[in-house]
């Protein structure tokens, strides 16, 4: 299973990486009213910066230190820090366990949490830009394993926004979007 994983962790930072080469506006809203698209970049971008210290086995405190200011070309930014954290995800045992800042957790748990980060961000990156919406199909179905069996919790945890209300007709993408607080329509 983590080949999966780990393959779909490089299509979904293609993904995101297709939609900043959309970006003409750095500072054009995103669907979370606190960020505009720097802001979302640079969030998704510091995430990836963690990724090769925590899989070597270093402690957040540990990890913090060496930490850089991401620089202001987010997307070369990106483009180092992406390729940095595939890296680090492809020669990592797979029995390994990653520190997070309240837990201790699988590597391929933090992988799975990572692709699926990365994926609803690429979609409300392509909301802010006007790019193309839809994730592929693998990366949604893959991202709704993780968020549906958690469903109670999402909003509870003050990551996401309240559920947005849809039908179970409606696409599973947009279930999963509407699951975490995103508004498809």
């Amino acid at each position: 299973m983590t080949s999966d994983w780990l393959a779909l962790q490089v299509l979904a930072h293609q993904e995101f990486a297709t939609r900043i080469a959309a970006v003409s506006d750095w500072h054009a809203p995103t669907p979370d009213a606190e960020w505009d698209v720097a802001d979302l970049v640079r969030h998704v971008t510091e995430e990836q910066q963690w990724v090769p210290h925590l899989l070597r086995g270093l402690s957040i405190d540990e990890a913090q230190k060496l930490i850089e200011p991401l620089g202001s070309d987010l997307a070369a930014e990106w483009a180092k820090y992406s390729a940095a954290a595939a890296e680090a995800w492809s020669s990592t045992p797979r029995g390994s366990s990653v520190q997070l800042s309240s837990d201790t957790v699988t590597m391929e748990d933090y992988l799975k949490e990572q692709v699926a980060d990365v994926t609803i961000h690429s979609w409300d990156l392509a909301r802010a830009v006007g790019a193309d919406e839809t994730l592929d199909p693998a990366l949604v179905e893959a991202t709704w394993t993780i968020f549906e069996p958690q469903r109670a919790t999402l909003a509870a945890s003050g990551l996401y926004a309240s559920p947005v209300e849809l039908g179970d007709d409606v696409p599973l993408q947009d279930r999963l979007l509407a699951l975490t607080g995103r508004d498809p329509r």
